[in-house]
């Protein structure tokens, strides 16, 4: 299977290398610049980059928007037991959107990241 990589904009790469290697079990790939990291976690390959700096991510808009952090796209991270991890992140002061929600296709909660990225945490129905 190929590598799916996701870019996220954030205020602080250190705090996302911090927050997505010690909360979240991503591994640091490379820092070559205070302004980008590459992270994975499996087959994805996680880009963060801060808003300022040399490379191209961090650059305006011909129209003159900036990149920022934060919104509603978000990569998903399948867990074994979400309300575990919910109290373990929660014990480390992870910022989470909303609480708990059980449907038919399984169990799902949003977490933040240090910049305001969300993280979709999915436990799918059990067999």
């Amino acid at each position: 299977m190929a590598t799916v990589s996701v870019r996220y904009i954030v205020d602080d790469v250190d705090a996302a290398i911090a927050f997505y290697t010690q909360s979240l079990g991503f591994a640091l790939t490379m820092h070559p610049a205070p302004s980008f990291a590459m992270l994975t976690r499996g087959d994805l390959r996680l880009l963060v980059n801060g808003t300022t700096g040399p490379g191209g991510a961090s650059q305006p808009m011909p129209d003159g928007r900036r990149p920022e952090p934060g919104g509603w796209n978000r990569i998903q991270i399948e867990v074994d037991n979400i309300e575990d991890e919910v109290a373990r992140l929660k014990t480390s002061g992870a910022k989470f959107r909303n609480d708990i929600v059980a449907g038919m296709g399984g169990k799902q909660i949003l977490v933040d990241d240090p910049a305001g990225n969300p993280v979709e945490l999915f436990e799918p129905p059990k067999k």
